[in-house]
């Protein structure tokens, strides 16, 4: 997705600023930036001879933009940065962003801000919710401002579901019995999420159970997290949508009330008002599960309507069908793949003050596993087939599959809900919540702060 440099004309020209750049004395790195998407050859040459000769790669960041987009000057720009890096990518724009996350000790010049509003607002004006310049100073940031990337889409371009239509498991005849869904479950409140139609979407906001939740769907990163919404000491909940864009390929969501971005997998405010607010999303359980098995055990379940309000294929298979047979990604993020393909499923939990994943391989023929996360016993009932995985804790109970369902080591059986495991004589386990995600993503934001089953 690339936009020609006569869209960038008009708005870059003669020293153009976009709405609310402030810069107040003549910058001559911004001014060889703009050179880049804008202007005669022989003025843009001259420039790209200034950056050599001044020969800084913290104008790097700034060449990385205008690559993406200047599709006639990209040659040159490849050569200063080759000249500046002592790198050889070529016209490589993946392999250059993967060179920028592995080298964050390289300080982008500060024309970074006012060149990259630029270029991304010509985009997208509605942007500039998101990129004040006073949002992206180095140090009010939890993200890199030169990592942040346009995924290809307008502010909102993903629409959000908000209070969907939803009908009755027998209404649903569109829904095959294979077809993958999120299922959640709050205060016996059930519904099901086609991931069929969830994939044009990315997000929903709902109350379930009475409690406002959000469900931030990751396509990139095949990552599906239910969060609460609504968050101590504020007086509304939080409803989200989808910026446009993308942190080392994880989807960056805003919320409506102050457009700060949201890191999807973390649950975080990353820029913008709140980036220092200290808030986390509290995570629900949530599964992926076929339809078949979903409405089986949840035969009072609703289910998404077809009728979103919105135009879309929502055939089986059909959304994102090309990236998810593929085992390449489609934005540049750095992954050790020593251990785990970058799209292999793994299950994720972040509780109790840890984090450790599952490979879904790990469930296969063995779909009960007695684990633990730091000091809290845990066991895991997954089926790699289904991406099914529910993570409850066990406290002294050691559990094993058995074709009636569930039992312990007395030879107890177990009954499993959604919300906890109940023994025999009413004891409550509590779900615990987590969720499916490729190992990429798992291995980018948390790598050596996480454990692994298995390692």
């Amino acid at each position: 997705m690339s936009i020609s440099r006569r869209g960038f004309a008009g708005m870059i020209g003669a020293g153009a600023m976009a709405p609310g750049v402030l810069w107040a004395q003549q910058d001559p790195v911004l001014d060889a930036l703009r050179s880049t998407l804008s202007g005669r050859r022989t003025a843009f040459e001259a420039q790209m001879a200034y950056l050599k000769d001044r020969g800084q790669p913290d104008v790097v960041a700034g060449l990385l933009t205008a690559m993406r987009y200047a599709d006639r000057r990209r040659d040159e720009i490849v050569e200063v940065m080759e000249a500046l890096t002592g790198q050889r990518h070529g016209n490589d724009w993946f392999e250059w962003k993967l060179w920028q996350e592995r080298n964050p000790q390289i300080v982008p010049h500060p024309s970074l801000i006012p060149f990259k509003r630029e270029v991304l607002l010509g985009i997208d004006p509605n942007f500039d919710l998101f990129l004040r310049p006073e949002y992206l100073q180095r140090d009010k940031m939890k993200i890199r401002l030169e990592e942040i990337a346009w995924g290809g889409v307008y502010k909102d371009g993903i629409p959000s579901l908000d209070n969907p239509t939803l009908i009755s498991a027998s209404n649903a005849g569109y829904l095959k019995g294979d077809d993958l869904v999120f299922g959640a479950a709050i205060n016996g409140d059930e519904r099901a999420y086609p991931l069929r139609i969830m994939g044009w979407h990315e997000m929903f906001n709902e109350v379930i159970g009475g409690v406002p939740v959000a469900l931030a769907y990751c396509t990139l990163c095949g990552s599906g997290i239910l969060f609460e919404t609504q968050v101590a000491g504020r007086r509304k909940p939080f409803i989200f949508g989808s910026s446009g864009f993308l942190y080392r390929s994880n989807k960056l969501m805003f919320d409506r009330e102050t457009h700060s971005l949201w890191n999807q997998y973390t649950g975080r405010p990353v820029v913008g008002p709140l980036a220092n607010s200290g808030i986390t999303l509290k995570q629900r359980p949530v599964v992926i599960t076929t339809w078949d098995s979903w409405r089986t055990s949840h035969p009072k379940t609703r289910v998404l309507s077809l009728n979103t309000g919105h135009r879309r294929n929502y055939g089986s298979g059909v959304v994102y069908r090309d990236y998810f047979a593929s085992s390449e990604l489609m934005f540049p993020a750095v992954v050790d793949q020593s251990r785990h393909r970058q799209k292999d499923y793994i299950f994720a939990v972040r509780q109790f003050g840890e984090a450790r994943a599952w490979p879904l391989d790990a469930f296969k023929g063995k779909p009960v596993i007695n684990d633990a996360i730091g000091r809290t016993p845990l066991v895991l009932i997954g089926d790699p087939k289904e991406r099914s995985v529910r993570a409850y804790e066990r406290k002294t109970h050691a559990f094993r599959a058995t074709q009636g369902g569930l039992q312990d080591s007395a030879g107890n059986g177990w009954t499993v809900t959604e919300e906890a495991l109940i023994g025999p004589d009413g004891t409550r386990l509590p779900r615990v919540a987590g969720h499916v995600s490729y190992w990429f993503a798992w291995d980018n934001y948390l790598g050596d702060a996480a454990s692994v089953y298995g390692e």
